[in-house]
């Protein structure tokens, strides 16, 4: 009987546990966390700390003891994996302050990742927050709860969030991006500059362009922020500035990191160590696009890259991940932004020629009541391919977009696919020109 060893109960942990349990019934399966939750959504976290979500414990899909009950499956939480011994098979686990041993036959490292903490002076100062595990959610409350101003380091997702989650909870929040623009991982300029004015328009004071250089403090806790271009004054910071693989452990399993500094899988989430599979935010991914190795650490891949990991642990490559294109979708109040594939640098990068249309249309028949406007970004190489589509509305509906545009994009479809697909419409829901088929014939330049 195989014994397999699980480090991590986030998504791709937890999702490996359950395939593994759903294909062997008789597999004996330990999960290691070292928070008190499992299956837990580190996603959910701004809309925790701002209140619109009551219970941060509600983030929770399963408890441990549902889990383990339910799956037959051992879980340990607040156990802290500290080592790996590839040759004698084993983790080293500390739990209540007592180490142990566990011996594995074959090992699923889920360890995701970890919050960037950039090496700026003061950047130790109390009052100096991160955001990674639902667990810190009671923390990020009860430190936030006597600031006035609140600085913001970073203008991606987490960042984006956060600042709404402070607004929510009557904060004057002062943002930093070292880049020119909001979300510039996920965005293209003229989009981004939507998001930029719709957060100035909530009152968020943004600062872009402008790198942060240093903390200070007063009374031994943070009270400013220091950038190239001025001094702003704060009582609390939220680190934001991005996330890396957490990888130390997959690393002292044998396992090697690939091209984009997250670990090396092959489809099959195995590393370069035998028995030894990672997968989730630590592991890269593909993308079906361009074949390349890339890193987008986002929990539906996670859950996805868990469920073969997982799978091929106890039946030996019996399931494929064939990678990601990039999908993602965020909001900043009832903005909506979603994004997948390929954006103009990303094109710029790879070499590739393209030919791209940005439309504004509505969500809803223009006679029908509450229909918001809606701006679609497509991009196509030269041979009509869709390689990238950005779409922001006040909408939620906006979020289907980039799900339509993503299987399109893995199925190598053209702006010519793309017009005669036969998307769904009725008044309440769509135009009955799509926004997404009006992008594609504005990008055919008349030949549609």
């Amino acid at each position: 009987m195989a014994r397999v060893v699980i480090i991590g109960g986030g998504a791709a942990g937890a999702s490996a546990a359950a395939r593994a349990r759903r294909l062997d019934p008789n597999a004996e399966i330990v999960m290691i966390e070292a928070g008190s939750m499992i299956t837990h959504a580190p996603c959910g976290i701004p809309y925790a700390v701002s209140g619109v979500v009551a219970d941060h414990k509600s983030l929770m899909t399963y408890s441990p003891e549902e889990f383990e009950k339910e799956r037959n499956i051992k879980v340990l939480v607040n156990a802290k994996a500290v080592d790996v011994d590839p040759d004698k098979r084993t983790v080293a686990v500390v739990r209540g302050g007592r180490g142990e041993t566990l011996q594995w036959d074959k090992l699923i490292v889920a360890t995701g990742a970890r919050p960037l903490v950039p090496r700026i002076p003061g950047v130790e100062l109390p009052g100096i927050l991160t955001v990674r595990l639902p667990d810190d959610v009671p923390i990020l409350k009860s430190e936030l709860a006597g600031a006035s101003t609140v600085g913001v380091v970073g203008g991606g997702y987490i960042g984006v969030e956060m600042a709404e989650a402070l607004l929510h909870l009557g904060k004057k929040v002062v943002l930093f991006e070292m880049m020119d623009r909001l979300l510039p991982a996920a965005l293209d300029a003229d989009m981004a500059s939507l998001v930029a004015d719709e957060m100035k328009k909530r009152g968020v004071e943004l600062h872009l362009g402008e790198k942060v250089v240093e903390f200070r403090g007063s009374g031994g806790r943070v009270s400013a922020v220091v950038t190239e271009k001025g001094e702003y004054r704060v009582d609390k910071v939220i680190l934001a500035v991005g996330v890396k693989p957490d990888a130390d452990l997959a690393l002292k399993a044998g396992a090697k990191l690939g091209e984009t500094g997250a670990v090396a899988v092959n489809e099959y989430m195995e590393t370069a160590a035998p028995d030894v599979y990672a997968a989730g935010d630590v592991a890269e991914k593909v993308h079906r696009l361009t074949g390349r190795k890339v890193w987008i650490p986002l929990a539906p891949s996670a859950n996805k890259e868990g469920q073969v990991a997982g799978g091929n642990a106890v039946k030996g490559r019996a399931l494929r991940f064939p990678g990601v294109v990039g999908t993602a979708v965020t909001k900043f109040f009832d903005l909506y932004i979603a994004r997948t594939g390929l954006g103009e640098e990303e094109a710029q990068r790879l070499g590739i020629k393209y030919d791209k249309a940005v439309i504004k249309a509505r969500t809803k028949a223009q006679y029908y009541p509450g229909y918001a406007p809606v701006h679609v970004k497509m991009l196509a190489d030269q041979s009509g391919r869709i390689l990238g589509v950005q779409a922001l509305g006040w909408d939620h509906i906006v979020a289907a977009y980039a799900d339509i545009a993503a299987v399109a994009i893995e199925r190598g479809a053209t702006i010519e696919d793309l017009f005669f697909a036969d998307i769904g419409y009725m008044p309440a829901t769509a135009p009955v020109w799509h926004p997404l088929i009006v992008a594609a014939r504005v990008l055919s330049r008349g030949k549609l």
